[in-house]
Parts: C-alpha cells; sequence; structure tokens
C-alpha cells in the first residue's frame, strides 16, 4: 500500500462529536471528506492512510446554514461526511494527525 498525495485531498479531517463518538462503538469513524470524492476513492484513502480494512463506506452532505454574523447574513458551506465501518479487528486512532 502506497499513500499517494491525492488520498490527502480526499479526507479533510477526522469529525469529533457525540454523533461520531457514538458511531465508533460500532467500529465506525466519521471524516469531513472533500465534496467530489466518491466512495472508493474514499475507501482507498483510508485504508492506504491508516493501514486498516474498511468494510463499507456511507456518505452524507449537510447543507450549510443560513447564519448571522455581525448582523449581516452570511451562509456557512456545504460539508460532506463519510461514515466509514471497519473489518472486525481494525481500528483508528483518531485523536493522532495524519
Amino acid at each position: 500500500m502506497t499513500v499517494k498525495p491525492e488520498h490527502y485531498d480526499v479526507i479533510v479531517k477526522p469529525l469529533i462529536t457525540e454523533k461520531a463518538t457514538l458511531a465508533g462503538e460500532a467500529n465506525a469513524y466519521v471524516f469531513q471528506v472533500s465534496k467530489d470524492s466518491n466512495k472508493p476513492q474514499i475507501k482507498e484513502a483510508v485504508e492506504n492512510l491508516f493501514n486498516v480494512k474498511v468494510k463499507a463506506v456511507n456518505t452524507t452532505i449537510t447543507k450549510g446554514k443560513t447564519k448571522r454574523f455581525r448582523g449581516r447574513p452570511g451562509t456557512r458551506s456545504d460539508v460532506k461526511k463519510a461514515y466509514v465501518t471497519l473489518e472486525a479487528g481494525n481500528s483508528i486512532d483518531v485523536s493522532t494527525g495524519l
């Protein structure tokens, strides 16, 4: 397995939220990924960067909210998340960096 520079473009950062922590109990990890990436690219990137075996990849796109900043309306950007389920016996330490 070789790590290609494109793998770092696919995975933006791991997400550590309450919901992501609950998913971690089912051997699933949540990553923010680039919006133009697809499931095979995400699977290849996670397997090569973390040296694990991926069982399944589910993706979701969260639309950006309209918020006010200093009285002016603005819009947060859309975010694509990947829920990556690993094979039994594999794990990722999300607290360490890439």
